[in-house]
């Protein structure tokens, strides 16, 4: 029993910082801090359950799905990258929101994935799920999506904070920043391809 505990320590601590909740916070806020309590939740509630079923999967199956697909983590990361900046943008010019409707896409993309279950996080729990075992990794990574989900849930005390000139400014800022990201993400898949 010792050794399991120290198995989900191990592997929990890797997970945390690639999943990087509190980094995602400013771009859940500027992306939700319009909506309804209600809908926010239905968001959270959304992005957790999609990055947890989708890093499980991979962490489980993951090197023999990306053998059987043909695909390496740095495709997934080129293709995670252009999805995110293409978003960005429409946020800058301001044609995403116009757009956006209550389907409940946010809360699978972008939220879910790629900016919780992104490369960095699959990559991490594969590589956790080879060395410690799936099982340690799989709790680990649902507690991490638990915390993440409470901080997520509790994202209105930081909008009061700013107020809605500062959540206007935060909403580009991190526009921008998601941009960056996107950039970095499609840099790095095509520097580790060549």
């Amino acid at each position: 029993m010792e050794e399991f505990s120290r198995k989900i320590l191990v592997t929990f601590i890797p997970i945390f910082v690639a999943m990087d909740a509190l980094g995602i916070l400013p771009l859940f806020v500027s992306m939700t801090h319009k909506r309804p309590k209600s809908e926010r939740r239905r968001i959270v509630t959304l992005s957790m359950v999609t990055a947890f079923a989708l890093t499980a999967l991979f962490t489980v199956l993951g090197q023999a799905i990306f053998r059987f697909m043909g695909i390496t983590v740095f495709d997934f990361m080129v293709a995670g990258g252009v999805i995110l900046f293409i978003l960005a943008i429409l946020d800058v010019m301001g044609m995403r929101h116009a757009v956006e409707d209550d389907t409940g896409t946010l809360g699978v993309v972008p939220l879910g994935t790629p900016l919780i279950a992104g490369p960095a996080l699959i990559t991490t729990c594969v590589l956790m799920g080879t060395e410690y075992g799936a099982l340690p990794t799989l709790i680990s990574l649902f507690l991490n999506v638990v915390i993440a989900g409470i901080l997520f849930l509790q994202s209105q005390v930081l909008t009061k904070a700013l107020g809605e000139a500062g959540s206007l400014a935060l909403s580009k800022i991190t526009s921008l920043l998601l941009a960056s990201i996107a950039v970095m993400m499609v840099r790095r898949g095509v520097l580790s391809m060549v």
